[in-house]
């Protein structure tokens, strides 16, 4: 089977190609025309040797993702969903802004971590994402997009990306990184660090691997500020607790190329959202609680985030005076907050609503399915 050039960042396809003969200057120039350019024929690669592009046709290929749908909201956002294969299929989601162009990845056939409130982890898991399947919606999207907005040669139409479409990117480390490098390349996307976002649940031990890795903004799914609230909706915490989880979070801002951690906040009505949790909350980050007093007060930003309810979470969001009084303790504890506006909700593409079509392998829809039952979510208050 031909090898597709989407799997490697480029010291992967210098070796690839150092492999086939060729120098790595020719890595740099086929690297530029798959990612700068949206090429995929290697024929119209005017400035390969031909030798290189004769080799090129017999064992590779740029294979982009198969689409099977594309829905534009009503506020111009994009969803598209993409066959991956073995009944699997994965979405990814364009929201345009006055300042810049996100673009959200997925990076799993579903999830295995389970988060009450996240649509994506009620449909199970199938498998990880290889580096190509990543990077391939990046490199869909944007040259899509360049086509569809006749945007001028050397004009982006996607400068941010976040990793939060389905999955838990820090469960599929080994093909995260290449792609988050290819992102970063200046032979590729060129985009900022400071303008990639990897949003995770908390995998303790790879945070301080991307510190160390590819250190990008990190953005980390918080949603309670005390353990037995944070189990009842993110079960990871079970394994990874606070205390454990802030530190990992303190260590990182050594590296970060932003001075702070984004800690994202789902907004649940009756469970997470009183004003009591809010100044637990202020306590939890300012280093006055027990999961983080070791760590003093942590630099970070607090975006609260408007659930989005589908049938089988048996959660409703939280009202509107509601939050924003939730958002008022926050900033007057001097702590930079924001409330997400929630965009492509009426074709499902906002936070939390991303599901694709997931051949459940583990079970793990049947285990949530069962926990509902047996286990209540934490109600609301604080819990010392």
């Amino acid at each position: 089977m031909a090898v597709n050039l989407l799997d490697f960042d480029l010291e992967g396809l210098a070796a690839w190609c150092s492999a086939l003969g060729e120098k790595r200057f020719r890595a740099m120039q086929l690297y530029r025309w798959i990612h700068q350019k949206g090429e995929s024929d290697f024929r119209r690669m005017s400035d390969l040797a031909q030798s290189l592009r004769d080799k090129l046709a017999g064992v590779a290929e740029v294979r982009g993702p198969s689409l099977l749908s594309e829905h534009v909201s009503a506020d111009g956002t994009v969803k598209w969903l993409f066959d991956v294969g073995g009944g699997n299929a994965v979405e990814s989601v364009f929201i345009p802004e006055t300042d810049r162009g996100t673009l959200c990845v997925s990076s799993q056939a579903g999830c295995a971590v389970g988060c009450r409130f996240c649509s994506t982890g009620h449909q199970g898991f199938s498998r990880n994402l290889g580096t190509g399947e990543i990077v391939a919606q990046l490199w869909f999207a944007e040259h899509r997009l360049r086509q569809r907005l006749a945007l001028p040669a050397g004009v982006r139409a996607i400068d941010n990306v976040v990793m939060m479409g389905m999955g838990e990117p820090l469960q599929n480390y080994a093909a995260l990184v290449p792609a988050l490098r290819t992102m970063l390349s200046d032979h590729a996307y060129g985009l900022s660090r400071r303008r990639v976002t990897v949003s995770t649940s908390g995998v303790v031990p790879m945070i301080d691997r991307l510190r160390e890795d590819c250190p990008v903004a990190l953005a980390v799914s918080l949603h309670a500020p005390n353990d037995a609230l944070r189990e009842s909706l993110v079960p990871l915490n079970r394994k990874y607790p606070l205390h454990e989880l802030l530190a990992a979070c303190q260590r990182y801002l050594d590296s970060a190329p932003r001075d702070f951690i984004t800690f994202e906040y789902c907004m649940l009505d009756g469970v997470n959202d009183t004003t009591e949790l809010a100044h637990e909350l202020v306590r939890l980050v300012q280093g006055q609680a027990a999961a983080s007093r070791d760590l003093g007060r942590i630099s970070c930003k607090l975006n609260l985030i408007p659930f989005n309810p589908f049938p089988a979470s048996g959660l409703q969001r939280s009202p509107r005076e509601r939050v924003q009084a939730f958002a008022q303790v926050l900033q007057d504890a001097g702590i930079v907050t924001t409330i997400r506006k929630t965009r492509g909700d009426d074709i499902d593409a906002a936070c939390g609503q991303l599901a694709g079509e997931v051949q459940d392998r583990t079970g793990a829809r049947d285990r949530l399915a069962a926990r509902r039952g047996l286990i209540p979510i934490a109600a609301a208050g604080s819990v010392s």
